[in-house]
């Protein structure tokens, strides 16, 4: 399917082309979504280079996926289509910019291509040219990284009160479960969008050597350092909160096992306190002739009152000493 975004007075027009439709030649923005060979060659003959296919992107290093073509750039990045999932899905998305248009081809449904197409459709201020609208598209695509990590870091924050102040013990065994597997889903996140970032950052410095073959302005050279810095930044933040869950998760874990070596320190005084009565039920359970207290009329009082004492005297100990 192609989609192609031409300008107006209004802003940019979006034009959702059938099979066979010809490509305007007014387009500045042309949006491949899992193309068929036919409006791929129609989008390179418009474009004057060529556009690598799913095949050729699948097969590409990660080192090889920024390149230059006659009278273009082309870059593929990773980008988030469902951040705030327990496994965040991403997706590759190829720019093929020239100064004049840019085509994206893409095979899954991001976000942020949607939200870019809604801003310039809208925003009579954008300038109509490919560059540009690379910029806007950028802009969002780092808005919602930073933003699915402010959520994310909001999340950690409660997660360590639940940890911290509430408290985890092997008896409450679904709170146990949820802290790990919201941890783990924290990390999914937070290391995605670290490969989002570092996918970006590499994109960044390849546009800004390559901002005269693009004719990029003063201005928006700058404003590729400056979003070259907020990538930057977003991944330091992602580092920074990948190293609080490696210790929030061995606090978690150790809460637990200090909840177990209680309960195992409990049994083990409790066998204590019970050993010297079943000392003395063992002694007077013995069947000899002459054993004292045996005819005794007061003898089963006796042991029993005996066996009690010894429990009380051991409690007594153990609370003495802080042991229970």
């Amino acid at each position: 399917m192609i989609i192609a975004y031409c300008p107006t007075s209004s802003g940019l027009s979006r034009i959702e082309l059938a099979p066979g439709d010809p490509l305007p030649a007014t387009s500045v923005w042309i949006d491949l979504y899992k193309p068929t060979h036919e409006e791929q060659l129609a989008a390179e003959k418009l474009m004057g280079a060529a556009i690598p296919t799913r095949e050729e992107i699948a097969s590409i290093e990660t080192s090889a996926r920024l390149y230059d073509e006659d009278g273009a750039i082309v870059m593929t990045a990773l980008l988030p289509m469902a951040a705030s999932t327990f496994d965040p899905a991403l997706s590759s998305v190829t720019f093929v910019l020239s100064s004049k248009r840019l085509v994206t081809v893409r095979y899954g449904e991001p976000k942020s291509l949607d939200l870019c197409a809604r801003k310039v459709q809208a925003d009579t201020t954008i300038e109509h040219k490919g560059p540009a609208i690379l910029f806007v598209l950028l802009d969002i695509i780092v808005n919602r990284c930073a933003d699915v990590m402010e959520e994310v870091s909001g999340e950690y924050d409660e997660l360590s009160m639940l940890v911290f102040e509430e408290g985890l013990t092997s008896r409450k065994t679904q709170s146990y479960q949820t802290a790990i597997k919201s941890q783990g889903r924290i990390g999914l996140q937070v290391s995605k969008m670290h490969d989002v970032c570092t996918s970006l950052s590499r994109m960044m410095l390849f546009l800004s050597s390559h901002a005269g073959k693009v004719t990029l302005s003063d201005a928006q050279v700058e404003l590729c350092k400056m979003t070259g810095r907020d990538i930057h930044s977003i991944k330091e933040h992602g580092d920074a909160l990948d190293s609080k869950l490696s210790f929030l998760l061995d606090a978690t874990v150790g809460l637990v096992t200090l909840e177990q070596n209680q309960i195992i320190k409990i049994f083990s005084v409790l066998g204590v306190i019970f050993l010297p009565p079943t000392l003395i039920a063992s002694v007077y359970g013995m069947n000899f002739t002459n054993m004292p207290e045996l005819e005794w009329h007061h003898g089963f009082l006796f042991s029993i009152a005996l066996m009690f004492g010894s429990v009380l005297v051991t409690f007594l100990f153990f609370r003495l000493k802080k042991l229970l």
